[in-house]
């Protein structure tokens, strides 16, 4: 165990030092392993989210669910290096159906799993309270049918109440370490909910996570962004609508937390929805390979030396002060 912990902690610095060192100089160095690791083991959704690449229809590559196999090459070579590991990325990790076997693997790891709260069924929750997940976030993003529905198409807002109150019940009969965190999306719908969903997070022991709303599609920002602007993640200049963060030509995802499709192909962030700067895949090389390899290199270098010319990082948070990406 003290081994195991000293590993993980020396990967760690030297991710820190590769990532600090790079920018610095401008020279990619790249050591050690990412300290985090976020794992798409589906892109298929329950839901049609509007301003979601998956709820929307946006997505041109293909869905389905990560192999058993290949989820176990990726974990036996990385979960020693690994500090916490989130198992979605596109689509509700609930739907796979070894969504169970997949979380027991992920053992030894913090673990977080992010869903919208429709599969929280009483058996499903003991399941995940018994588990040893260390986080669960449930997005709840309004506190009536009418504002939860108006963003979550297709979502029923009295299941998913039912859902969170089943884990929390199921944590506490457990005594378990896992904690609920309850995503709200902030926008025009739900804004002056934010109290009433405060008091309901405490009521369900779980914590309230307030975040700022990505536009996709372009002309729906007015019917979207909160008036208040420290929930935007977007302001207007001239005609059109820009992220707020000044987009400093940095990034630490690209040393700290790569993204792995449920197809194996290894993306450089969670911005990439569509998987459109595919670094490797997984049925092909390790991950070492991948990540030490000349193309992650190149794109590092290339968002290190002009942030602005990759489209995926004009809308990302990276950087933005009070606003949760």
């Amino acid at each position: 165990m003290v081994i195991s912990s000293f590993i993980k902690y020396i990967n760690a610095v030297s991710a820190g030092y590769s990532y600090l060192h790079s920018n610095a100089s401008g020279r990619m160095v790249v050591l050690g392993m990412p300290p985090a690791l976020s794992v798409e083991l589906t892109n298929i959704c329950n839901l049609n989210c509007p301003e979601c690449y998956t709820g929307a229809r946006l997505m041109t590559r293909n869905q389905g669910f990560m192999k058993l196999e290949l989820f176990d090459k990726l974990i036996s070579e990385i979960k020693p290096f690994l500090f916490s590991l989130n198992l979605y990325f596109q689509g509700e990790p609930m739907l796979h159906p070894m969504f169970f076997p997949i979380l027991y693997r992920s053992r030894g790891v913090r673990t977080c799993v992010s869903t919208n709260g429709h599969f929280l069924s009483p058996e499903n929750s003991e399941k995940i309270a018994q588990s040893g997940l260390h986080k669960l976030v449930i997005s709840l993003d309004g506190m009536d049918k009418h504002s939860y529905e108006a963003y979550r198409k297709g979502g029923e807002y009295e299941k998913v109440i039912s859902g969170i109150s089943n884990i929390s019940e199921a944590i506490k009969r457990n005594s378990s370490s896992t904690r609920i965190i309850l995503q709200f999306l902030v926008n025009r719908h739900n804004e002056h909910q934010i109290h009433l969903a405060r008091q309901f997070a405490k009521k369900m022991n779980a914590v309230l996570r307030l975040k700022s709303m990505q536009i996709i599609n372009s002309g729906s920002h007015e019917s979207w962004l909160p008036s208040k602007k420290k929930y935007r993640r977007y302001e207007k200049k001239d005609y059109d609508y820009v992220i707020r963060s000044k987009l400093t030509d940095r990034c630490p995802r690209l040393w700290f937390n790569p993204v792995v499709t449920w197809e194996g192909k290894v993306i450089p962030c969670c911005f990439d929805k569509d998987a459109n700067h595919v670094m490797g895949d997984l049925n092909e090389e390790s991950f070492r390979e991948i990540w030490e390899g000349p193309k992650y290199r190149l794109f590092r270098k290339s968002v290190v030396s002009g942030r602005r010319m990759t489209e995926m990082c004009t809308n990302c948070t990276e950087g933005l002060n009070g606003v949760r990406y």
